[in-house]
């Protein structure tokens, strides 16, 4: 597993770098910890007399970057969440952050499916991997899901016929669903996501076109009202990535 982590590190630089990618180290001590949603780790700076935290994301600054004329950025860093810790979350891990000027959400997703199939392929001679009782393939392109379709498929509920929260919850609740009061609507269609669409998509897919109170800082859809150009990626029932074509 290590050895085979470090080759994937390597790859993923290797990928970048041809594309033009340039790898920027950014602050671990924040003043803010954004860029998620997440408990951040506290820590105190005794010269500076000032409370600091532990970045949750490397986005803002790498953000800041692109403002500032650098075009394709990208860091490997690693990033802390003091949260729980189960088998898709840890309080500290690497994560990967890309961001490039002039694109949208279609170019990182060919760009996506593009690295990962390179990589797979790089490590074991073929875009397939058996991950449990599955044979997964990597190979492009990979199937590209529209969130309103997927949840219709899977659930039998058209979220766009349950405009508000308490319409949502109603339903959510006769499925099984436990739809708290304190959630929003964004926040129930996240879990319906979670629950009923998530593990079912093994095979690598981007599930595209959120509905706008879940990514509010993405950019609308053009010709579809309330929903913005994001995706997230999944492959054997768990999500892998995460991205947005951005507000500007």
């Amino acid at each position: 597993v290590f050895a085979q982590r470090s080759k994937i590190i390597r790859g993923i630089r290797r990928f970048l770098d041809d594309r033009g990618f340039i790898e920027v180290d950014t602050p671990v001590l924040v003043p803010v910890a954004g860029g998620a949603h997440a408990r951040p780790f506290v820590t105190h700076h005794n010269a500076l007399d000032q409370q600091l935290y532990l970045r949750i994301a490397t986005e803002l600054y790498l953000k800041r970057l692109i403002i500032g004329g650098f075009d394709k950025v990208y860091e490997l860093g690693r990033v802390f969440r003091n949260e729980g810790i189960d088998q898709h979350h840890n309080p500290e891990f690497t994560l990967l952050e890309s961001y490039e000027a002039y694109a949208d959400y279609n170019d990182v997703m060919e760009m996506v499916e593009t690295m990962v199939s390179t990589i797979c392929h790089d490590l074991h001679g073929s875009t397939q991997v058996t991950f449990g009782e599955h044979v997964i393939d990597f190979a492009p392109p990979w199937q590209r899901l529209g969130l309103r379709d997927a949840l219709k498929s899977h659930s039998g509920i058209d979220i766009d016929e349950f405009p508000n929260h308490a319409s949502l919850a109603k339903r959510a609740t006769e499925l099984g669903l436990e739809a708290s009061p304190r959630d929003s609507r964004g926040r129930l269609i996240d879990q319906l996501i979670s629950t009923l669409v998530e593990p079912k998509l093994i095979q690598p897919a981007f599930l595209m076109d959120y509905p706008e109170e879940m990514s509010p800082l993405a950019k609308a859809k053009p010709g579809a009202p309330g929903y913005v150009e994001r995706f997230e990626a999944f492959a054997a029932g768990m999500e892998i990535a995460n991205s947005y074509t951005e507000l500007n």
